[in-house]
């Protein structure tokens, strides 16, 4: 994956926008002092977001679990802001993200500060650019326990335990760490997972144990659409191991095929038919999503 590092310049901090060169939040942030917050990324092409109203919801409701009142003013608030930052970045093939903290008391203090406002940051930066390789040859990937804590359903900004599950398959040459409690298969360090048998496509279903993933949501939509099997069930280890397909996704990585395992091939080593299908089922709902009202 090719990724272009410099951000556009237009973010949005506490109600106001401004350039990121002059973005300051306070070093009291409860963010930067215990991950105390949640965050979510939209992909957006053409200058118009990929399934909105799942992030939002997804972004609601880790505000709720972790008890900050929703600073965005509902579903609705939050769309007018995302599209308000799209605008004022130009539009196109970028992505929102967009971060909410328990913001920023005069004390350190673990327990929940009274009469704070959450801290409200989001900004625009360049969709990465998947290289041709990736889909025609798929990735590597490998397996190990799964670390983190208990509540992965909701999109924490404490990241600490994905980045080193990460920098695993880094330290491998992989793209992706799959992970595993016990005998089953729970997600990737940043992306969701799927296998494929005997043409049928299965994903973990949603637990406390793994993010409710909004691609991983639209890729089982546009697979049942198309009349392909998709189903939400368990998979084991060995599921995994003697998958016909294996697949990754993500809002920045769309759809990849895994086609080696911890140094071993995923079936024959190439990317499967049924995964061909679903990328382009996929790319067609960008360029549908990308065409002019």
């Amino acid at each position: 994956m090719v990724r272009i590092n410099t951000p556009l310049p237009t973010v949005w901090l506490d109600g106001d926008f401004c350039q990121l060169a002059e973005a300051r939040i306070s070093v009291l942030d409860r963010g930067f002092l215990y991950g105390d917050g949640v965050y979510e990324i939209l992909p957006v092409y053409g200058g118009r977001p990929l399934g909105p109203q799942r992030h939002i919801d997804r972004l609601l409701a880790g505000l709720a679990a972790i008890r900050i009142d929703d600073p965005g003013g509902g579903a609705a608030g939050w769309q007018s802001l995302i599209e308000a930052l799209i605008e004022a970045n130009g539009g196109g093939d970028i992505y929102v993200y967009i971060q909410v903290t328990r913001g920023a008391p005069a004390n350190r203090d673990h327990a929940f500060p009274a009469g704070v406002e959450p801290t409200v940051f989001m900004m625009c930066a360049p969709m990465p650019a998947l290289a041709p390789a990736l889909i025609e040859q798929g990735v590597a990937a490998v397996t190990r326990e799964d670390s983190r804590w208990a509540r992965c359903d909701i999109k924490s900004i404490s990241l600490l335990a994905n980045v080193l599950l990460r920098q695993e398959a880094v330290e491998a040459g992989a793209a992706e760490t799959i992970l595993y409690a016990g005998d089953l298969v729970t997600e990737g360090s940043a992306s969701s997972v799927f296998v494929v048998a005997n043409g049928a496509i299965v994903t973990p279903r949603d637990g406390p144990e793994i993010l409710p993933g909004t691609t991983r949501d639209l890729i089982v939509e546009l697979a049942r659409e198309d009349g392909l099997s998709a189903a939400m069930g368990e998979i084991s280890r060995t599921d995994l191991a003697n998958a016909d397909e294996v697949w990754l996704c993500s809002s920045l990585r769309e759809v990849l095929p895994v086609t080696r395992l911890d140094d071993t091939p995923v079936a024959n080593g190439q990317p499967g038919p049924v995964f061909g299908r679903v990328h382009a089922l996929y790319q067609d709902a960008k360029r549908a999503l990308a065409q002019p009202a």
